[in-house]
Parts: structure tokens; sequence; C-alpha cells
């Protein structure tokens, strides 16, 4: 007799301006795949800020990356790292196409509201926003691009317009990242599974797996 697939809550920290962000999801999404049978996941996405001081209007992306990396070329060499992991995910980075780096906390407000709506909306948001910034360059601290990508999610685009005139959830969201930072959580990727076992990096299917079966026994044991 076949038992059902036990149920594991995955929290992931994420910036949707983090390529590795991008790479982890693919990660997590095989992982999930691989685990079929064994485990049922349910993903909650959560806020983290890689950069709160960029301006509400962001900045330009080349100086912006100058400035991170020190220098053109060793932006440029980073990058091909990243552009190598992502097409191993199906993954293809467009970041010539992107001219500003966001500020992402309006983009955090809506995956937010996506929660609100159930788990597949805030997926599907999330992968949106990845999906225009780094494939189509799109600015994603903009009302309009947040909002397209809100109704393409299936979410009702014009009320997502009218929030994010508002401060609704600016604070919430900005202690939610705040906490992040408090429980440990320095860089992102950081998957927390069961609210148990974090893992941080985005590390292959395997490993994420492990860390299921970890929190999994950890979870039986109490």
């Amino acid at each position: 007799m076949t038992s059902d697939p036990a149920p594991m809550s995955v929290d992931v920290i994420s910036d949707v301006m983090c390529p590795w962000c991008f790479i982890g999801k693919r990660r997590l999404e095989r992982a999930a795949e691989m685990a079929e049978g064994e485990f049922d996941l349910s993903v909650t996405w959560r806020p983290f800020q890689l950069d709160a001081t960029i301006p509400a209007g962001g900045v330009d992306r080349r100086e912006y990356l100058d400035a991170k990396f020190g220098g053109a070329d060793q932006a440029q060499e980073a990058y091909a790292r990243i552009g190598a992991a992502g097409a191993s995910e199906g993954i293809d980075f467009n970041f010539e196409a992107i001219d500003v780096s966001p500020n992402t906390l309006d983009a955090h407000r809506v995956i937010r509201w996506a929660g609100g709506v159930d788990e597949a909306t805030q997926g599907a948001v999330v992968e949106q926003l990845f999906r225009r910034f780094f494939l189509h360059g799109e600015d994603i601290g903009q009302t309009d691009v947040l909002a397209r990508a809100a109704g393409e999610a299936g979410m009702d685009d014009v009320l997502v317009r009218d929030l994010l005139a508002t401060e609704r959830d600016v604070e919430e969201v900005g202690a939610e990242a705040a906490h992040a930072a408090q429980i440990g959580v320095t860089g992102v990727p950081c998957f927390i599974f069961a609210r148990r076992i974090a893992v941080s990096g985005a590390h292959e299917p395997e490993t994420l797996i492990m860390a299921m079966r970890e929190a999994a026994k950890e979870a039986r044991a109490v």
C-alpha cells in the first residue's frame, strides 16, 4: 500500500532582482518533481531586498554593476558564470537588455498580495517578474510593469495599480525583510523547509531534497 506524500512547507526568501533566485526557483521546481510521491510542497515566497538603498525610480544598471563589482570587466565575468548556470536550468538570461536596477519594494508588495489570493497565483507573479526583468529587461520597479505582471498571473491589474499608489503593506514588507536579516539570512535564495531546516543558495535539487528529508525527520521526532 502506497502512502500519500508528506506535506512540506517551503518558505523561499528571495529578491526578484537576484539572478540566483531565478535559478533557485527552477531548481526547487525540479526538486518538487523529483520528490513527487514523497513530498507535497507548499511554497510561500518571502521578501528580501538585496539593496534597499536603491531609490524608488531605480538606478542606471551599468553604473550600478560597475560600482558593485569594481568595474565592467569584473561584472561581466560574474554574470558570465551566472549565465552559464542559468542556461543549465533553461534560463536564457538577457542581461544586456536591462537598463535599470530597480528598488524591489513594490514588487514584493505585489508578491505579498498575490499570496493572499493563493499559492499558484503567487508563484505565477514571481515567475512573471523574473521573466520580465531577466529575459526582457523590463523595469520591475515601475507600476505599469508590476500591474501587467499581476494581470498576466490572474490578479486584478486595476486593483494592483490602485494599491501601488498607496502605502499599503509597505511597513509589513519592510518588517518581513528585516526579520529575515534578524534570523541570519545574509544571502538569497534561502529555502526554509518545514520551518526547521534552512538551505542558503541556489543548490541542486538533490541537496534540497536532502534538506526536506532532514526537516521531515526532525518534525517526526517532536
